[in-house]
């Protein structure tokens, strides 16, 4: 029980991690909104588990092989029975583990709104989407009288719920709410890469817990399971880091940082169930695969802003395919409660592989319509509307949602032309501007998100707010911070 309990602390720690994640790969004027979404969305996630969520994905009685009843409203008689995981854990903290998963999967999801989702409706999404999405996919892999688990789909701490359920999730979200204004999509950077590493690590760290948990006791199968989940990671960032160094010769953090979480990912349904051997060929293909399934949303022409569905999706279905050819008995056996579970084709059972595939489909197709279906609806409430204005957007969600910031400064003047990399041609002239494009500050390559003349304005606060009082013209392009 205490081994649970500070596995299910860790995961609830991936909370903040997220956050981080989230807001350092925004603009510095939406990055305060997504820590907002997701700390959000994590306390409406715990209501709705407690009102009804954990009775509609793990009530015993229930027969119907989809979803739940609601025998345990309210936690009603969820004690110190043997829990659906593990009868060696009781009901009520079995719930509480649960719970934390759950957390996750929305604070994930709430990547879909970024920069130009409105919070309010948000949360009347998360609500209705754990509800109608995230409750029956749980009871699928995990009620003990789910169809999948049932049919033995393996599915060790999440591919189908958690990964695919964000990520396919999200994908819908973003294609509902629509993509940015063009001009917001042009030269677009993280803001604070530190954070995304600080997040990245903070959510390394949990997913140990989230993972290692899933074992339900501190027994052998756990300590594989946290084996195989660094390994995954480590080989997922290695491999993600060396693609993109290909294309630009430069060691990128975010492609480390991409990779390491894609592997973690792609060790959520099979970490238990594999081989290390097999986790370190895992986080080679999934690094190499989500590196390029990020090519997707251009496909699609869908916003998926922070690669929810190439990082969450597409790690979760490697995964869960890999179980189809890896899961081996006697890892599943270690501890000491499983000892029965068939594996997969290392194991000569060949059927497997066929019985995660037709999980996977099943799991995406009902995530993605249900969950665009949810988002039109709400978006069709009237003053419910999932999506800022133009000018909003423009803005930031930071000021217009929340009124508070990130990073609380002014900028009065950048120089564009101070960051320009080694042996560019700018940088040999001294990084003066010879063209009359004037760049804002969150730009990348000189697309202009804001136009201005060639003057200088200076600044000054007072009781009356930022003023201007003077302006005067300039030999060399100066500007303010659009951001």
């Amino acid at each position: 029980m205490s081994f649970i309990i500070v596995a299910g602390a860790m995961v609830s720690f991936m909370i903040p991690g997220l956050a981080f994640l989230y807001s350092g790969l925004a603009r510095r004027k939406s990055a305060l909104s997504l820590i907002w979404a997701v700390s959000a969305s994590n306390a409406i996630c715990i209501f709705q588990w407690y009102f009804w969520g954990y009775s509609l994905a793990f009530s015993p009685t229930a027969t119907n092989g989809f979803i739940g009843n609601l025998a345990n409203f309210g936690l009603i008689h969820v004690l110190d029975n043997p829990s659906p995981g593990s009868p060696l854990i009781p009901d009520l903290l079995y719930s509480f583990y649960q719970m934390e998963f759950a957390c996750v999967t929305v604070g994930i999801l709430m990547g879909g709104l970024a920069e130009r989702g409105r919070l309010l409706p948000a949360m009347i999404f998360t609500f209705v989407w754990m509800t109608v999405v995230y409750c029956p996919l749980a009871c699928w892999a995990w009620n003990i009288n789910g169809w999948g688990f049932k049919w033995g789909v393996l599915d060790y701490a999440g591919g189908g719920p958690v990964e695919i359920g964000s990520g396919v999730g999200g994908l819908a979200f973003a294609w509902v709410l629509g993509r940015r204004q063009e001009k917001e999509l042009l030269n677009f950077r993280p803001h604070n890469v530190s954070m995304v590493n600080l997040g990245t690590f903070m959510l390394w760290f949990g997913w140990l817990g989230f993972n290692g948990g899933s074992a339900f006791g501190a027994n052998l199968r756990a300590i594989m399971a946290i084996w195989n989940s660094m390994l995954a990671a480590a080989f997922g960032g290695i491999v993600w880091c060396l693609l993109d160094y290909r294309l630009e010769r430069k060691y990128s953090m975010v492609g480390f940082c991409s990779g390491t979480i894609a592997g973690l990912v792609a060790a959520t349904p099979a970490s238990g169930y594999v081989q290390p051997w097999a986790a370190v060929i895992m986080g080679i293909i999934t690094g190499a695969i989500c590196n390029y399934a990020t090519k997707i949303k251009f496909l699609l022409r869908i916003d998926d802003a922070l690669d929810l569905f190439a990082e969450h999706a597409v790690g979760g279905i490697v995964g869960l395919l890999m179980n189809g050819l890896f899961a081996t008995r006697s890892i599943i056996a270690l501890d000491g409660v499983n000892t029965n579970v068939p594996g997969g084709w290392v194991d000569h059972h060949w059927k497997q592989l066929f019985i995660q595939f037709a999980y996977v489909c099943a799991a995406c197709t009902y995530t993605f319509v249900v969950t665009a279906l949810i988002a039109k609806g709400i978006d069709m409430i009237p003053g419910l509307s999932l999506r800022t204005t133009q000018e909003g957007e423009s803005l930031g969600i930071d000021d217009v949602e929340i009124g508070e910031f990130a990073n609380d400064y002014i900028e009065v003047r950048r120089d564009f032309q101070d960051w320009t990399p080694v042996g560019d041609r700018m940088s040999e002239l001294g990084s003066v501007p010879t063209t009359d494009t004037i760049s804002a500050g969150g730009d990348r390559h000189g697309q202009p998100d804001l136009q201005t003349n060639h003057h200088r304005t200076l600044l000054r606060m007072d009781d009356s707010g930022l003023e201007s009082i003077m302006e005067k013209p300039l030999d060399i392009q100066e500007h303010s911070d659009s951001n």
